[in-house]
């Protein structure tokens, strides 16, 4: 396979054929439990039954059509992902990366009406991950993901130290478009970011004249126990990325807006061909009926919790810490064991898992997960790790 797919992934020699839930099967028949799930993207699992039922119904009538026009699905469903988080408006696009690339469009447009050519700099923080692409790459707040080969990199980032309230001295000025933050830092290690900081950050850029943008390509969509991380953050952006979990497995990503980034885009300003097509929006109402209905996001918190406090009382040495909020997910391992070992390890005795930063293993399962799966995946997590303890 990887001569005819380049393994940019760095692929496991393993393939999946179907699954359930939170549960997978490969090609020779073995069960694993899935504590990625896509890397976020399967909130609602494998194989959902309402999700499935409404990717179905929608195929039969229309897969894409030229964004020159509207689909009943598409305003149904950004009428309805608008009223559920509060923006007035929104673009959808096809993947966190080009939801991010649509929101520093949207910052740099902001800032040249709003100040002129000197206003163009977006501000984000160390250990964060926006994407991909050059823009969003640049914008990575992690020199690992910097290396010569991609240069030259795009101009107009500044990198600052997140929950480090002297570093928000000087953040800000006259030449600050935005400032870009993950309310959780996934990719970085699962880094928590203090509300209280957060919020001076958001009021020191809102000074300056800037645009708040929350990047919630990871942490949107009930990942955190809410629908949007910003909202126990208490950040109250003016824009939002959304990617990932949005559409429950089929691609897609938006960027929503409001207050003073309404109305900066303008017909041609950002485009893409498949973006916002009826197919992903049938998905992502199933997604958002799903996400919205009584205590569901609830049970996230609560069973994100469970997770966190199970490991914690197993009081292994390997374990350094535990920390996350909902079903993001990051066990801390000490120094001198490599997270990447303990992957493979677990993927070994049949639980997907993944790594951030680079001492964390994260998870990330179904919002859906079932009390027994999350039990099953525990189970073998924790004699995977006391294997490392020998």
């Amino acid at each position: 396979m990887e001569k005819k797919i380049v393994n940019n992934y760095g692929s496991f020699d393993l393939t999946f054929v179907k699954g359930k839930n939170a549960t997978m099967y490969s090609a020779d028949g073995r069960k694993y439990i899935d504590f990625i799930a896509g890397i976020g993207v399967n909130c609602l699992g494998h194989n959902n039954r309402h999700l499935v039922k409404a990717i179905r119904k929608q195929a039969s009538r229309q897969l894409h059509i030229s964004n020159y026009y509207f689909s009943d699905t598409g305003l149904e469903f950004a009428d309805r992902l608008l009223s559920a988080t509060g923006f007035t408006g929104g673009y959808f696009g096809n993947s966190g990366a080009e939801a991010n690339e649509a929101a520093i469009k949207l910052a740099r447009k902001y800032g040249q009406l709003n100040g002129g050519s000197k206003r163009k700099v977006i501000v984000t923080l160390e250990s964060s991950f926006h994407g991909r692409t050059l823009a969003t790459l640049t914008a990575t707040g992690q020199e690992r993901f910097h290396p010569e080969c991609f240069a030259p990199y795009p101009e107009g980032f500044k990198t600052i130290k997140p929950n480090d309230f002297d570093s928000l001295k000087n953040a800000f000025d006259d030449t600050t478009a935005a400032l870009l933050m993950e309310c959780v830092q996934g990719e970085g290690g699962v880094n928590l970011i203090n509300p209280e900081w957060a919020k001076a950050a958001a009021q020191a850029a809102r000074n300056a004249g800037a645009l708040v943008i929350a990047d919630e390509v990871q942490t949107g969509m009930g990942r955190t126990g809410t629908l949007l991380a910003s909202d126990w953050l208490g950040i109250n952006p003016d824009a939002v990325t959304l990617a990932k979990g949005i559409a429950g497995g089929i691609p897609m990503g938006a960027c929503l807006f409001r207050n003073k980034a309404q109305g900066v885009f303008e017909a041609g300003d950002h485009q893409s061909t498949f973006a916002g097509n009826p197919l992903a929006c049938a998905a992502g109402l199933a997604v958002l009926e799903t996400l919205t209905a009584p205590n569901f996001l609830e049970r996230v918190e609560e069973a994100g919790e469970y997770i966190r406090n199970t490991i914690r009382n197993w009081n292994l040495p390997i374990v350094k810490e535990v920390r996350g909020k909902g079903f993001l997910i990051g066990t801390q391992i000490t120094d001198g064991i490599k997270p990447f070992d303990i992957e493979v390890k677990c993927l070994e005795n049949g639980l997907c898992t993944t790594t951030a930063g680079s001492d964390v293993i994260r998870f990330l399962p179904p919002l859906t997960i079932t009390d027994k799966e999350i039990d099953e995946g525990l189970a073998i997590y924790k004699s995977t790790l006391e294997e490392f303890c020998k």
